[in-house]
């Protein structure tokens, strides 16, 4: 984990943001991390939420938009991710009508003029997985399609580790397979076996993270983003059990 900066992802505390969007993120920022991505803005402003980043010392580490936000108003979605200083933006999921064969590749084309926009305005598109790309659909995969018909140059992809395992994929093979692919990594673990796995906090469940990080470093991760979809103990809490626990891994 040599000198790769950690952020959360809100999304993980999104029933305390809800409440309260600049006090959780002062809570975010007293527990150590460095960054933040964001899943919604909580309805600050781009000037608010500047100053909300330079009032903690965090860092935007990256934002998802949905894919029908972005089309709907592309020109905003630049406009304010470049006003708070976040230079990477990802579709963190499609909607259920697309996850088919002409879909993913209606996206991946979706992808690659949206990715064209954003290097134009020195911004980075990603996109984050999840387990339904690697459902084979006849003899082809959205995830095949996806990295097979995006430019490299235009469109990075935020590998979702425990969506890959879920999927019983290895994070780690993947990270090798398509390296240089990956600018941020989310990080989450998982117990449970079979139809009865779901998350954890990192460090605490079955997940072996020594070769995911030696590969993304390999391939040049720039973000390690912690994410819990769910949290068996209060939000705040795991969020900082995974931070302590990554922080105990880079110390040993």
């Amino acid at each position: 984990m040599a000198n790769v900066p950690i952020a959360l992802q809100l999304y993980t505390v999104r029933d305390e943001t809800a409440k309260d969007f600049p006090g959780t993120v002062r809570k975010v920022a007293q527990m150590g991390y460095a960054g933040v991505e964001f899943a919604g803005t909580g309805g600050l402003d781009a000037s608010q939420m500047r100053d909300l980043l330079a009032e903690t010392g965090l860092r935007p580490a990256g934002s998802h938009v949905g894919l029908p936000a972005m089309e709907e108003d592309l020109d905003g979605v630049i406009a304010y991710n470049k006003g708070i200083g976040n230079t990477l933006v990802g579709v963190p999921a499609l909607p259920g009508d697309l996850r088919n064969p002409d879909g993913f590749h209606t996206v991946a084309a979706k992808l690659n003029e949206i990715g064209a926009r954003f290097r134009d305005a020195g911004l980075r598109l990603y996109y984050h997985n999840h387990a339904f790309e690697f459902d084979v659909h006849g003899d082809v995969r959205g995830w095949d399609i996806l990295l097979a018909e995006t430019d490299p140059a235009l469109v990075g992809i935020e590998l979702d580790v425990y969506w890959a395992a879920f999927a019983c994929e290895d994070p780690a093979e993947l990270l090798r397979r398509y390296a240089g692919r990956f600018p941020l990594v989310h990080l989450k673990d998982m117990v449970g076996e079979g139809v009865e796995r779901t998350w954890a906090e990192v460090g605490e469940g079955i997940i072996d993270f020594n070769p995911i990080f030696r590969d993304s470093e390999a391939q040049g991760v720039e973000w390690y983003i912690v994410e819990q979809d769910r949290c068996q103990r209060p939000t705040l809490e795991a969020a900082k059990l995974s931070f302590d626990n990554l922080k105990r891994w880079d110390k040993a």
